[in-house]
């Protein structure tokens, strides 16, 4: 396992025009909505955490408000800026259709035959609004990209906040899903694997038995958290060595000068007109 302090990492980078141009985190663990469910029962969900840092957020630089009136225009968005005038890259409609089109004002360069999978930032979802997600052969493309999101519901005011995430990129090895040779079999092929899987469906059940009875029965306690598969334990109480529960993703590294390079600055002012997309016919 790769982790903070290995020398042997490959490297990420954001070739950057102005070094405030652009905010890249690492994603951090927690969710709001997660916090605020019942006793925060969703933090006790691995998949959903390690899924949460699965890549590093940029962030939105200036706070505003966009309403669609439902055409295909690009002028049928309206997005109107907290600030009177802001600095910097700002949203726009270069697309039409309802989409908002952050220009990413970098370039970035994975290592030789990884793709940069851009997504909007995993398990944050948004009322009247979906990310869409983009691969780019970040390894050898030239160009800058935006990221887009589409407004789904006509009329309503959808609100994007300063340092509210837009964006999350993921490298993804280029011929990872390929290499994958997808077949079904029956269950009674894998005995060993059924015989667990019966076990643990026998003790799900005694759980709800549990809760239902705590419900209806004074005197009994309710239902208790089994945590196996946070603990990395499989039905025979045996661990598997390999599991995980959390992330440890680097931060970028800063240039060490905020002035605008003039070799790169044509980054800051073109990103949208940069974009592998295409928006005349």
């Amino acid at each position: 396992m790769t982790t903070a302090g290995d020398n042997k990492a490959d490297t990420l980078v954001a070739y950057v025009g102005r070094k405030l141009d652009l905010d890249i985190v690492p994603a951090p663990r927690t969710r709001d909505w997660m916090l605020k469910t019942t006793k925060s029962f969703a933090n006790r969900c691995l998949p959903l955490l390690m899924a949460n840092e699965s890549g590093w957020w940029l962030r939105n630089a200036h706070s505003f408000t966009a309403v669609w009136n439902g055409g295909a225009g690009r002028a049928d968005i309206d997005l109107v800026f907290d600030e009177r005038n802001p600095r910097g890259n700002t949203p726009n409609s270069t697309f039409g259709s309802g989409i908002i089109s952050w220009p990413i004002s970098c370039v970035f360069r994975t290592p030789p035959g990884v793709d940069l999978l851009v997504r909007g930032p995993a398990n944050l979802p948004k009322d009247g609004a979906t990310a869409l997600e983009g691969l780019v052969e970040a390894d050898w493309m030239e160009v800058t990209f935006t990221m887009n999101w589409q407004l789904t519901r006509p009329g309503l005011a959808v609100r994007f906040e300063r340092d509210e995430p837009f964006a999350m990129v993921v490298p993804q090895v280029r011929t990872d899903l390929e290499r994958y040779k997808p077949v079904m079999r029956p269950m009674s092929d894998n005995p060993q694997l059924k015989e667990r899987i019966d076990a643990f469906l026998a003790g799900r059940r005694r759980e709800h038995i549990r809760a239902f009875a705590s419900e209806h029965v004074p005197g009994i306690g309710g239902r208790e958290w089994d945590g196996s598969y946070m603990r990395g334990e499989r039905s025979d109480g045996l661990p598997f060595q390999e599991h995980r529960v959390r992330r440890e993703l680097r931060p970028f590294e800063r240039p060490p000068s905020t002035e605008a390079d003039p070799a790169t600055s044509a980054l800051s002012a073109d990103a949208a007109q940069s974009s592998p997309c295409r928006t005349d016919p």
